[in-house]
């Protein structure tokens, strides 16, 4: 039977290496986004505002092949903070409004989902968290998207599943909202004033556990979880299998960049970074780099909200593992080698 996969929010972080991998594996896929990139190669592309019914209706009244719905996609991010629960959930529900009716072989609905399940967002949560963990005080829109997808599924032919990342590590130059450039950006400003590279964060997230997931196997992940019938109507916690602390990683990215390790200190990068733009020019020029912004290459709130967590952050993938699902990263080794794509790239010296 011939696949068709319909990505809500095909251009977001945890959409790209899934096309990817779809289109290599034979699948037809159709990517939804509100602003389509130009030079889409094998990839059919919808422009859509899911955040609209009648706008998802007639952009999607097409999508009759579709088998497999992934739905990515998201309102706004938000660090740290309660993200809108009417417009994530309005969003799925159009979606699928639009879908069911036409889609006479739809097979499945699989949902992407984060740590933010189990409150990773507002402190100290119990670790290893398990899928079935209780849930904190909401709002919190997973739980609500997550139980549309159970209340629909009800009398289908259709299943749902959900994979739970902790945060998406890959090279995507395209995006500043990543942990990799921005640590990279932070490195070449402080080699190139000759300083030492300070941890930006408390001592507590220096020394803490922590957990990442690559891309590339969370978008093998998910493929896996949305067609093995042994995770149907399952929620799946996604990393990498390891487990790190920035004690042991920040020094090896300060030698990667030529600097001294320096000491946690807490910082607000979104204020300390504000003035550095000369800087990165300057860098920029030194090491003939692709002309840029720093802001186009560093996400700074993100990378506080990141480092601000003075707690472990473990999700369990046991579960996974049990479903057959058995892909390993070496996250050290993960961070490095997508640094050494951004040199290779000239958009990090």
């Amino acid at each position: 039977m011939s696949r068709t996969a319909l990505i809500a929010g095909a251009t977001g972080a945890t959409a790209k290496r899934l096309v990817e991998l779809l289109l290599d594996d034979g699948w037809a896929v159709i990517g939804v986004s509100r602003n389509p990139p130009t030079g889409q190669g094998r990839l059919s592309f919808i422009r859509a505002d899911l955040l609209d019914p009648d706008d998802t209706t007639r952009a999607l009244r097409q999508c009759r092949a579709v088998t497999h719905i992934f739905y990515t996609g998201r309102a706004k991010h938000g660090e740290g903070g309660t993200e809108s629960v009417p417009d994530n959930l309005g969003m799925l529900r159009n979606t699928l409004d639009a879908i069911e009716p036409i889609a006479p072989d739809l097979a499945h609905v699989h949902l992407v989902q984060g740590a933010k399940y189990y409150g990773a967002h507002l402190g100290p949560f119990p670790t290893p968290a398990r899928e079935d963990d209780p849930r904190h005080m909401p709002p919190n829109f997973y739980y609500d998207q997550q139980d549309l997808l159970v209340d629909r599924q009800r009398g289908q032919r259709w299943d749902w599943s959900v994979s739970r990342p902790d945060f998406v590590f890959d090279f995507a130059p395209e995006r500043a909202r990543n942990i990799i450039s921005t640590v990279g950006a932070y490195a070449a400003l402080a080699a190139e004033l000759g300083v030492p590279l300070d941890f930006p964060g408390p001592r507590g997230c220096f020394d803490a556990i922590k957990q990442a997931t690559d891309a590339t196997l969370l978008a093998n992940a998910m493929i896996f979880i949305a067609t093995a019938p042994a995770c149907a109507n399952e929620a799946f916690n996604v990393t990498n299998g390891d487990l790190f602390r920035w004690t042991r990683l920040w020094p090896r990215l300060a030698g990667y960049f030529g600097s001294p390790a320096g000491r946690p200190r807490p910082l607000q990068l979104a204020q300390m970074m504000a003035d550095k733009e000369p800087v990165w020019q300057r860098i920029v020029a030194k090491h003939g780099l692709k002309p840029q912004s720093l802001e186009a290459v560093a996400n700074w709130p993100f990378a506080d909200f990141q480092f601000s967590q003075d707690y472990d952050v473990i999700t369990g993938t046991t579960k996974l593992r049990r479903a057959g699902f058995n892909d390993i990263v070496d996250t050290e080794e993960m961070f490095l080698a997508h640094l050494a794509r951004y040199r290779a790239a000239r958009i990090l010296p």
